[in-house]
């Protein structure tokens, strides 16, 4: 298959959008993947739309990771520095990726019951567990521990994020939820609470009582694990962790 050319001049049975109908979207490569969304080609050489989705691929793996890691969590900036990418092919990338989240963690019918620290972690992992920067997170819960929302509303460096207690409660009251857990990564992979964890930890736990929104707990994640810090610390004044927990 020459990239070269345009989608309209490829056989039918080879363009993208054909394929997907024919087969379904599994069976196509990232590079027609990410050819259906940008629409037209163009960058180095006059690629095609399939040509400029592989050559996007080549671009990302210049960071030594894996593309598709890349592309999760990539910035408009960063994708528009590709030539031949500009703010709407930019955009519509980042819209597909952040609409695949949003159906990933999406469950159907009911939604999950996050009963124990190790459930809060599995709902969390696709969105912390192996970040380059530091992310911090809200789960808002409503009255039988099910998860309303999951969403990031910081994202820091390699070392350290920013997150205040009135972003954090003000994220958990927008979607209407009765209690939350919040949690955060280290990108360094260990899970041992910094003294400003703690420290904001106990800040959110007075606004808590202040707000009658509980927060149930606070999760470190990182190389494959996590941490509960009420489970794991006294800042609780109850001595049982979350509901059901034994």
């Amino acid at each position: 298959m020459t990239y070269h050319l345009r989608i309209a001049d490829l056989p039918s049975s080879e363009r993208p959008r054909e394929r997907l109908l024919a087969g379904g979207a599994k069976i196509l490569s990232t590079a027609e993947l990410l050819a259906i969304l940008l629409g037209t080609g163009q960058g180095p050489g006059k690629l095609s739309a399939v040509g400029l989705g592989q050559y996007i691929l080549q671009q990302l793996a210049a960071h030594q990771r894996e593309p598709l890691s890349v592309l999760r969590d990539i910035e408009a900036g960063e994708l528009m520095q590709v030539p031949g990418v500009g703010p709407a092919k930019a955009t519509a990338i980042l819209a597909a990726i952040e609409l695949g989240k949003r159906v990933f963690q999406t469950r159907p019918d009911d939604r999950p019951e996050i009963t124990s620290p190790e459930a809060a972690a599995a709902l969390l992992s696709s969105e912390l567990m192996w970040q380059d920067r530091e992310k911090f997170a809200v789960v808002s819960l409503d009255i039988k521990n099910r998860a309303i929302a999951t969403r990031a509303i910081t994202i820091g460096t390699a070392t350290e994020t920013l997150a205040s207690p009135r972003d954090i409660f003000r994220e958990a009251i927008r979607h209407g939820a009765t209690q939350a857990i919040v949690a955060h990564n280290h990108p360094t992979g260990s899970v041992e609470p910094s003294p400003e964890d703690l420290d904001l930890t106990r800040r959110l736990l007075d606004g808590a009582n202040f707000l009658d929104l509980p927060i149930i707990d606070h999760l470190i994640l990182g190389n494959g694990t996590f941490r509960s810090l009420r489970r794991t610390t006294r800042l609780w004044p109850d001595v049982e962790s979350m509901n059901n927990e034994q």
